[in-house]
């Protein structure tokens, strides 16, 4: 690009979709949600603002896209044929992804004056418990091998390994690095290995129905 010249406006359609969204997401990192204008993202996008207002009608609804866009965790899972040394990898994958600049905004945003914006309590829902629960397959591999008894409940072991790690990112403000990845997996295995998570039995499931 020559010097001087300003990059070309990023048109109509999923570029313009994606460049907002991404002026947004960098807003959100530099200046927090307080902060946030729809003037500024525009400028940054190298859109006008009443393109954006055609798209989105306020400033929540965009970030609530943007959110969306991004809440998705996207790390391997280990399969080492060792659920401790499974669980750990686990656990300094997602403190990877939490401490990233995606995450750490993420996670700004939700528990900062965003959270009344609706939907946000999906984004919650998303980080302490759907999108861990992908992992939940190690467990299942872990009972398969003998490691854990059949009664093992795998939503219950990725609650207790995340709940240690977002407790200091959100609460303690206590460093979230490799030690605390190792000891939220030490946690949550020595709580499985007692046999504290177990699954409800069918019956009690059964009772646990809202009758309808």
């Amino acid at each position: 690009m020559e010097p001087g010249k300003r990059p070309a406006p990023p048109g109509r359609g999923p570029r313009m979709r994606a460049a907002v969204l991404a002026a947004t997401l960098a807003e959100l990192a530099d200046s927090g949600y307080a902060a946030l204008t729809v003037e500024a993202i525009a400028r940054r996008a190298g859109v006008h603002k009443t393109t954006i207002y055609r798209h989105w009608p306020d400033r929540e609804s965009l970030v609530a896209d943007v959110l969306g866009e991004h809440i998705a965790m996207d790390f391997p899972i280990p399969d080492t044929g060792n659920l401790e040394e499974d669980l750990r990898n686990l656990a300094r994958s997602l403190v990877g992804w939490v401490t990233s600049p995606t995450g750490r905004m993420i996670f700004t945003a939700v528990y900062s004056d965003a959270a009344r914006i609706p939907g946000i309590s999906d984004v919650r829902r998303e980080l302490f418990e759907y999108g861990p629960l992908r992992a939940a397959v190690v467990i299942d591999r872990a009972i398969e091998r003998g490691e854990l008894p059949e009664h093992a409940d795998p939503a219950a072991v990725m609650r207790a390994l995340v709940a240690p790690i977002y407790f200091r990112l959100t609460v303690t403000g206590e460093p979230v690095d490799r030690a605390a990845a190792d000891q939220a997996a030490q946690i949550a295995l020595a709580a499985t290995r007692a046999g504290i998570f177990r699954r409800a039995s069918a019956a009690t499931r059964r009772r646990n129905i809202p009758e309808s």
